[in-house]
């Protein structure tokens, strides 16, 4: 089974002071979640984003230029660079910090489509109750927070999701079989959007779009993450061992509130991958991929078709059935998890062609259009009343006293996977079946010992011969497990690296 997670930017305003400063706010909502927390000092040297997957490294970035701006204006505020960064690594080995105008929770990775829906619902609530750590000190319920992708004023922020894939794998073969996917994916996972938006002109109301991502979309290709953004990004940061893996970071997506939209959206991934590392997708070759997201996301009635490379034109549900019907023919039987995904992915289809209204409270775009209609209709209003981008906002609140959609799932309209006790359980411990858990372990266990962390590795504080805990090629699920035993045993850190080391050199 492939490894996953989920990486969301919350928006976050204030509604008690006339311009909201989001650095300081997003800082002071992470470290709100401190007296439920252990902060660490992240170690960002294994970070490099000038490295391109495509087998080079570019000598600056577009969003460079902007971190130099930032750092300008930082150098102003009474605070050190990690004072902002606030960097918290979680119980349950998640990573929650303040990226720099935004609160971004990273779930551990995660093995199972259950466990990812667990720790990213498990995020919404940790950033829930710093909110309210946070109201509580403000006197008031002054602090908002949004898990979706645009501010309605220009600006977009991204919810990455990432893979572990084999490095064998040549990078053409990915860009060859995702760009068609992903152009097309938006109809299963898109968030919804009520009008057009470009940082160049700003918002402008209008007609119903599928995805909050797509207009923010400039390129096929290409290394950025906040400028020129494109559909596969091509940064070439594995967290893990360069030699076998590499890890596929995808910012196309949108933040989705329901549980069915997340899952279909990162299953449905997953299975892609798994026909291209076989050598098994359909041969599709889109001839102009940025314009075609912008122009199915912009046709919620869904008959919009994109021209391919061969002459052929194709709708949104033709692009996907193409994957959908590989992954039956190749994938078949593989694993309860992909029979589930295979069914809901051809089911989901067919509902969208036939029946999208059985499609409410399981993916966001039909059900945010469902609940803005209805509205519609009872105020007599039309798609340009700027009434609306508001009622999109407030669909993604996360408090459940003011969410749109928190009001459905309460009234039982929405598909869950999760109970609320699994999504608790997540909150207090990582899955236990990848590195994740066992770097929560390492929190839980030995917080006032640990020096820095990053997510292959944990280096602990003090004075013995090893202290470093690697975990750059440790997937295993066994090797984990008996990893998280040692560490669940130990009396120290020095203890559990001497056993760990003595058990892996017995091993070979």
């Amino acid at each position: 089974m492939r490894l996953f997670g989920i990486e969301t930017e919350y928006g976050i305003t204030r509604d008690d002071v006339s311009e909201t400063d989001p650095v300081v706010e997003s800082m002071e909502l992470v470290r709100a979640h401190l007296a439920a927390s252990f902060e660490r000092r992240w170690d960002y040297a294994g970070e490099d984003p000038h490295e391109d997957a495509r087998g080079f490294r570019v000598s600056g970035l577009q969003q460079d230029k902007e971190e130099d701006e930032f750092a300008k204006v930082d150098a102003h505020r009474p605070f050190s660079f990690h004072d902002m960064k606030s960097d918290l690594v979680l119980p349950n080995g998640a990573r929650f910090y303040n990226d720099h105008t935004h609160p971004e929770y990273s779930t551990p990775e995660c093995r199972t489509i259950r466990d990812l829906l667990a720790q990213d619902r498990a995020g919404e609530r940790i950033l829930l109750r710093a909110a309210q750590r946070r109201n509580h000190t403000l006197g008031g319920l002054h602090v908002r927070l949004y898990k979706n992708n645009t501010d309605f004023h220009g600006h977009s922020y991204g919810c990455h999701d990432n893979y572990l894939v084999s490095r064998a794998v040549p990078f053409p073969a990915l860009v060859a079989g995702l760009v068609p996917f992903l152009v097309s994916r938006q109809v299963i996972a898109g968030a919804g959007k009520v009008g057009t938006e470009a940082q160049e002109s700003g918002y402008v109301p209008g007609r119903y779009q599928l995805s909050q991502r797509a207009d923010f979309m400039e390129a096929e290709l290409g290394v950025d993450t906040m400028h020129n953004r494109p559909i596969l990004n091509t940064r070439d940061e594995p967290h893990a061992d360069r030699r076998k893996y590499r890890r596929l970071h995808l910012i196309i997506g949108d933040a989705n509130m329901c549980e069915y939209a997340t899952a279909l959206k990162v299953g449905t991934t997953r299975l892609v991958l798994d026909l291209i590392e076989r050598g098994a997708m359909p041969h599709i070759e889109l001839d102009q991929p940025v314009a075609a997201v912008k122009q199915l996301s912009r046709d919620p009635d869904l008959k919009a078709v994109v021209r391919l490379q061969n002459g052929r034109r194709l709708s949104a549900l033709e692009l996907q059935e193409s994957y959908c019907e590989a992954a039956h023919r190749e994938l078949a039987g593989s694993d309860d998890e992909s029979e589930w995904l295979l069914a809901e992915w051809g089911e989901t289809l067919h509902l969208l062609a036939q029946d999208r209204l059985q499609l409410i409270g399981k993916l966001d775009w039909i059900t945010k259009q469902w609940l803005l209609e209805t509205f519609m209709r009872e105020e007599r209003i039309g798609w340009d009343d700027p009434w609306l981008a508001s009622l999109d906002l407030e669909y993604h609140n996360v408090s459940p006293a003011q969410g749109l959609y928190f009001g459905l799932e309460a009234e039982g309209k929405t598909w869950r996977m999760t109970t609320d006790e699994e999504v608790e359980e997540a909150i207090r411990n990582g899955p236990s079946d990848t590195r994740g858990g066992l770097r929560g372990l390492c929190v839980q266990r030995f917080s006032d010992q640990i020096q820095s962390m990053q997510w292959e590795q944990v280096r602990f504080s003090g004075r013995f011969r090893s202290r470093t805990l690697d975990m750059a090629d440790l997937f295993d699920p066994q090797e984990v497990r008996r990893c998280m035993d040692v560490f669940q045993q130990a009396h120290s850190p020095a203890d559990a690296l001497a056993a760990w080391s003595t058990r892996k050199e017995a091993q070979t």
